[in-house]
């Protein structure tokens, strides 16, 4: 599904997927509100949505459509890059942030990753988020809700980490996983896994060393719950 209040725009991208094998435009919208109304009544895959509409954006569209049709994944395809508009749409729970201009390849790439659960940027957008990850993480703690075993899987998560991967790097069970997931959604008060990536990479995790302590200590603790699944 396409939402953008350009009615260019709509078009050139329902011709444009459309001519893309495995691909079917479900319907479009010309701002928010229609954003939502159609994400309820068809349920696309994916919906691909500018920033700025008229009436309701896609920011806040993206929250709602996050309440009310859970899932539908949101990829945002627009002109703007600044700061604000990537870090609030990732907040609301967008799994990916294109900028127009991008080539057909790279946008059927993008829908093909959100489709899967991926969390994906354009390669501008995507130097500018490494760029704001790269500020030195605070000396305390982040995080301190979670136990030392969530912050070991929000890493793994933080650092593009599937459920099996993640169960088979702790020898744990993938049920294990899965609930270990929730409670960090729970805590970190986040609708989804793209959501905790980017709060668990403005902190630190997913580079590489392993979650950190106040003094930057790797920690490894076993699970309880290993051998159990629970």
């Amino acid at each position: 599904m396409v939402a953008d209040d350009h009615p260019v725009v709509r078009g050139g991208l329902r011709a444009l997927l459309g001519s893309i094998d495995g691909f079917e435009v479900a319907g479009e919208a010309e701002d928010g509100h229609g954003a939502v109304r159609e994400a309820v009544e068809h349920g696309p895959d994916v919906l691909v949505m500018d920033v700025r509409m008229p009436g309701l954006d896609g920011i806040e569209a993206t929250r709602r459509i996050g309440r009310v049709a859970p899932g539908v994944a949101v990829l945002m395809l627009t002109m703007y890059e600044d700061d604000d508009s990537v870090f609030e749409a990732m907040r609301a729970g967008a799994r990916g942030y294109l900028l127009k201009g991008a080539q057909q390849d790279d946008i059927a790439r993008a829908i093909r990753a959100v489709a899967a659960g991926e969390a994906i940027f354009g390669p501008g957008v995507a130097r500018r988020v490494l760029g704001y990850f790269a500020a030195p993480p605070s000396a305390a703690e982040p995080f301190p809700e979670l136990t030392a075993r969530e912050r070991q899987v929000l890493d793994l998560i933080a650092a593009g980490r599937a459920n099996a991967e993640i169960a088979r790097a702790l020898a744990i069970a993938p049920k294990t996983v899965a609930n270990h997931i929730s409670a960090i959604f729970t805590k970190l008060r986040v609708a989804d896994r793209s959501a905790a990536i980017v709060r668990a990479r403005r902190a630190g995790f997913g580079l590489g060393g392993g979650p950190r302590g106040p003094r930057g200590t790797v920690r490894d603790v076993p699970d309880r719950d290993a051998d159990t699944g629970m």
